[in-house]
């Protein structure tokens, strides 16, 4: 069976077909965040460290962290600011030293620059992902040394030098390029993530079909595991979580191993309570003056005030248990616990202390 080693200090998660499905979480990065690249720039890492540390309560296994942050005001007063080449590098080091402050989970190095890859490779403690390879020849070039310089597992992309196809045997032929020239710095296909790249179903009705078939190819013909941007497959359309819901534990069944993702459920904004409580006053319904926003939140179906973990999360637990990933199904029945309301901490179901049956005399 292909498994594929990511660890940290002391943690390993492991990508492989007998395995459980590995989550990757996407949150640390500040690209389409726009309070996240503010706050980056004015040095201020604490939606990083509680980024890093809600995913993991959410259930990932793999924290992705991608420096691809642009600095506005310094690049007004610093041209150099305008160089990710410069920006990058001494960012991602950064970024990584501050999850592993936080979280002993494994982690990802995301980022399209060589000094940023190197620099959060160095700072890495254990054995990261990195993320990514193409089958462009000169990032071929580029990353596959670092490979195998850190003897570190990469992540795929199944385009090259003509951009991205639309036909999957073309991106299935990207792979076999990418793991055959893996090959030859000496690094194994085990060690090789393929993403074959999901398409939006929005734009391409056959996105779906393709990419199920690409990852039964892959897994068969070059014995590698799999990965994504789970949400790629929803781009546009309404019901985005819906459709993710549907395609993960699909393309668990087809062979994929892992997908980059949020697994969080994020929590409900100040805003939106206070216009659904005044909706609900307006209607007439008269609430206790104690209801706390939590309460009110999941009674009227507005979520959670805190993060917690998405309905893709429980759409691969359900998968895991489903194709034998979840022995006994412990995990699922974990998921699905309910956390004791405060003040009931160590009662049983019937909130009595203690929680065991009582005995007869």
């Amino acid at each position: 069976m292909t498994r594929t080693i990511v660890e940290s200090k002391t943690k390993t998660a492991i990508i492989g077909f007998d395995q459980p499905f590995c989550v990757i979480g996407e949150r640390i990065n500040p690209t389409g965040r726009k309070i996240l690249n503010e706050e980056l720039e004015r040095g201020d890492f604490s939606r990083v460290e509680a980024d890093a540390l809600a995913q993991v309560a959410a259930g990932a296994n793999i924290l992705d962290i991608n420096s691809g942050a642009v600095f506005s005001n310094k690049m007004a007063e610093d041209p150099r600011y305008a160089d990710n080449n410069f920006v990058e590098p001494t960012l991602m080091k950064e970024l990584v030293e501050r999850v592993q402050a936080v979280t002993d989970c494994p982690l990802c190095i995301d980022s399209s620059v060589p000094g940023a890859l190197e620099n959060g490779l160095a700072a890495a403690e254990g054995r990261p992902l990195l993320n990514s390879v193409t089958g462009e020849e000169e990032r071929l070039e580029m990353v596959l040394p670092l490979v195998k310089k850190y003897n570190v597992p990469v992540v795929a992309i199944s385009n090259d030098d003509t951009g991205i196809s639309e036909d999957p045997d073309v991106r299935f032929a990207v792979a076999k390029k990418i793991v055959e020239r893996a090959a030859d710095f000496g690094i194994p296909a085990h060690d090789i993530v393929v993403d074959p790249l999901v398409m939006p179903i929005g734009a391409m009705g056959t996105a779906g079909l393709q990419v199920f078939t690409l990852v039964r190819r892959l897994r068969e013909e070059l014995g590698v595991n799999t990965t994504c941007g789970a949400s790629n497959i929803s781009f546009g359309l309404p019901n985005r979580h819906g459709i993710n819901n549907a395609f993960l534990p699909m393309a668990m069944g087809a062979g994929m191993t892992s997908a980059i993702m949020n697994p969080v459920a994020l929590p409900v904004g100040a805003t939106k309570i206070a216009e659904k409580r005044a909706e609900v006053a307006a209607a007439g319904i008269v609430l206790p003056d104690d209801m706390d926003d939590e309460t009110f939140c999941v009674l009227f179906g507005l979520g959670s005030t805190k993060p917690r973990p998405g309905k893709e999360m429980e759409a691969i637990r359900a998968a895991n248990f489903l194709t034998n990933n979840d022995e006994g199904g412990g995990a699922w029945i974990a998921f699905n616990r309910q956390p004791p309301k405060a003040g009931q901490e160590g009662r049983g179901r019937d909130g009595r202390a203690g929680g065991g049956r009582r005995r007869r005399a």
